[in-house]
């Protein structure tokens, strides 16, 4: 008996699914805009958590050494700032390595590498490469580096300000996000509207049957359950084509990132795949809650009979 209620729910809502096919097209579409919108502000996300993290990977602090320096005097001065806290490597780079990676930098510029010939010997200083843990760190570090004038091998200091740069990146990220949240609640309403109406239009229509199986003494839920899995579909439906739309967005969008970032730092596919149940599961859940809401609350104005 069970089973057989079970089945004639599902009859009943696919034929009030696709009786009403046209009101139906447009509230699965209306639900997918909404899902797209959300997804794209998760891209955002992602996307943006990379960029401050590549930025956050090439902060580093350069100090210059005099190019005489003796290797004992280096190695203390090492030791000293791998103790600083929040410092994470200590790199030395000595004159020949700046000048292999100087060359490989201007390596089509002429006039660089003639400048170089007519010098005639390696004009780069040793150095220190610091790199923090954590941009947090990055002011006691500075600091704290600051206080090394007692080296006297320590000819300059090179101290690239990142910081201006993350706090554009960080205010961009949080207006992508205040949009997106913003642009997802409207699509939420209007989803939340779509439904209502077309659950009360499909309660309308079947007015003269509701009215028969309350004589014949069906219970409320057996008359409400149709409509219910009526909005389970709608959610459904959305879920499964913003998967069928959005991965192909993926594809277009991964090449234009990859001239971005490295395809190993920021695989966009690959984090939707990684993340697919939690994702989608969440969003289905969040489709089924909205939709029932706004059927259960049609229903509770309409079914009235």
């Amino acid at each position: 008996m069970i089973i057989l209620s079970f089945w004639r729910v599902i009859k009943f809502s696919l034929q009030d699914f696709f009786r009403n096919f046209w009101l139906s097209l447009v509230t699965v579409t209306i639900l997918i805009l909404s899902l797209f919108s959300i997804n794209f502000l998760i891209t955002a996300g992602v996307i943006s958590q990379a960029a401050v993290g590549a930025v956050e990977k090439k902060i580093d602090l350069s100090l210059y050494l005099a190019p005489d320096a003796a290797e004992e005097d280096v190695s203390v001065l090492k030791n000293e700032i791998t103790g600083i806290a929040g410092v994470e490597e200590v790199e030395y780079i000595s004159k020949a390595q700046a000048l292999e990676t100087f060359q490989a930098k201007h390596k089509d510029e002429k006039s660089v590498q003639e400048a170089l010939r007519e010098i005639g010997k390696n004009p780069l200083n040793p150095s220190l490469v610091v790199r923090t843990k954590a941009l947090a760190d990055y002011n006691g570090v500075i600091d704290s580096l600051d206080k090394l004038s007692k080296h006297t091998i320590i000819e300059s200091k090179n101290f690239d300000d990142h910081k201006i740069l993350l706090a554009s990146m960080n205010i961009i990220t949080a207006k992508t996000r205040q949009v997106g949240f913003f642009v997802s609640f409207i699509f939420v309403a209007i989803t939340i509207l779509v439904v209502f109406n077309a659950v009360r239009i499909a309660i309308y229509t079947h007015k003269k049957e509701i009215r028969i199986m309350k004589l014949v003494g069906a219970s409320d839920w057996f008359i409400r359950a149709p409509f219910l899995a009526e909005a389970a579909w709608y959610a459904f439906l959305g879920v499964v084509l913003i998967i069928a739309i959005f991965y192909p967005f993926l594809h277009l969008l991964q090449p234009y990132l990859a001239t971005l970032f490295n395809a190993t730092e920021l695989n966009l596919i690959g984090y939707f795949n990684s993340n697919f149940i939690r994702i989608f599961g969440l969003e289905f859940l969040g489709a089924f809650f909205i939709n029932i809401t706004a059927s259960l609350w049609a229903m509770r104005n309409y079914l009235k009979v």
